[in-house]
């Protein structure tokens, strides 16, 4: 399915480009009508379906994946490692590619500069504000207004209940997981309408805009992909030169079959059994610790995703001529490394996180149009990243804890 996905959408891509520049340069006054009527119903459709699912992924996943983490008393030092290293790790790539988005501007030409005429940012709260409002006074409101710094903190109080009452507490446990298994099959029939959106969200921006959509998003794709290949080779291969005391060149040239699946599949949930496979057969990683580390890294560690959100919030604020705040920098900051923990590993989740992310700093969702049609690329080498920094706990931990007797993973046993 995931290559199939990724082929069609390259498809609606190209069609989408061609078919918007072409009327943009050719029958302006026609694509008026059929950007009304057609392009622009199938963009939002799709965003629709995508805000739709926001909520439920969001606390569903965050609830799963704190609670897997387990008694704090058992895993002991190689909880608190991975927990730390992964939320350490997600810090620095939203940093380095916001710090490249701002360094090379790759929004600075203007897409959408006629749409954002009546456009008007919201200003932000003080940054005291933001930290004292992730406690929500009403969970259930919290939900249905879409406030998620509060639903992630209400979700983690009920994933951390759920941990220390454990067998108490199992039928509710299997109850979230069986409401995940359904969110994963509701998001994977939602990505199966994602070229149709990518089509008439690409063909709308790029007939709206011209050449100027081309040149943009282009630089968008690049910044992306300079940020991701920065960060596994400077911040993983420092973890694993520095600390593991292996050779970073041997752990890529050992960890690549998992990293082709990854790419290929632009899944880390789909690409988790080669991955642990891998990591205990070719990287010598302990199976006690890659079996708890790999599948909550799955779960908790996105930072590939952290890395698009970073660079596609600069983008599109710098499309829009919006000046971010530090207060919104924050923001994005800290809803970038706390939704890492709900990012389930299957395709395009990674945008259900971005409009989360847009909404909360007041930037317009329908700009993910701009760079949906590349999204799907990028997908593919922000997954491959993503494993590769699973693998690259799971190493460190395995390395640094040598008196570490093999247990059973088992969680909540």
């Amino acid at each position: 399915m995931a290559k199939n996905l990724t082929k069609y959408i390259i498809i609606s891509l190209i069609l989408g480009i061609v078919i918007g520049l072409g009327m943009n340069l050719f029958t302006p006054d026609l694509f008026g009508t059929v950007d009304k009527y057609v392009f622009a119903p199938l963009g939002d459709i799709f965003l629709r379906l995508i805000q739709m699912m926001v909520v439920p992924i969001v606390f569903i996943s965050i609830v799963l994946g704190t609670a897997n983490i387990g008694d704090p008393k058992k895993l002991g030092r190689i909880g608190g490692k991975t927990i730390g290293f992964f939320l350490l790790s997600t810090a620095v790539a939203i940093s380095i590619a916001m710090a490249l988005a701002f360094i090379v501007k790759p929004g600075e030409p203007g897409l959408l500069d006629k749409s954002a005429e009546g456009f008007e940012s919201e200003e932000a709260p003080s940054v005291v504000d933001t930290l004292v409002n992730i406690i929500p006074t009403n969970p259930i409101d919290a939900m249905t207004s879409g406030e998620m710094l509060q639903i992630i903190f209400f979700a983690i109080f009920i994933g951390f209940g759920l941990t220390m009452l454990a067998k108490k507490t199992d039928k509710i446990y299997h109850l979230f997981e069986q409401a995940n298994e359904l969110v994963m099959y509701l998001i994977m029939i939602v990505m199966y309408t994602a070229p149709f959106g990518a089509f008439g969200l690409i063909a709308s921006a790029v007939g709206g805009a011209g050449m100027d959509a081309i040149a943009s998003m282009a630089a968008y794709f690049f910044v992306v992909l300079a940020a991701l290949f920065i960060h596994a080779i400077i911040t993983y291969g420092s973890v694993i030169k520095f600390v593991a005391k292996k050779s970073p060149w041997w752990f890529f040239k050992n960890f690549s079959p998992a990293m082709s699946v990854a790419f290929g599949t632009a899944s880390s949930g789909a690409t988790l059994p080669v991955s642990m496979k891998t990591a205990q057969e070719r990287l010598g990683v302990r199976k006690s610790v890659s079996s708890f580390v790999q599948p909550l890294g799955a779960t908790i560690n996105m930072d590939g995703t952290a890395i698009m959100q970073g660079v596609a919030t600069v983008f599109i604020a710098q499309v829009y001529a919006v000046d971010l705040s530090f207060t919104q920098i924050l923001t994005v900051l800290m809803i970038a490394i706390l939704a890492s923990i709900g990012t389930a590993g299957v395709p395009g989740v990674g945008l259900i996180m971005l409009a989360m992310v847009l909404e909360q700093v007041g930037l317009p969702v329908e700009a993910i149009g701009l760079i949906l049609g590349v999204d799907r690329l990028l997908d593919m080498t922000r997954t491959a990243v993503n494993i590769t920094g699973d693998a690259t706990c799971a190493l460190f931990i395995s390395e640094t804890e040598k008196d570490l007797e093999e247990k059973d993973p088992s969680i909540r046993d």
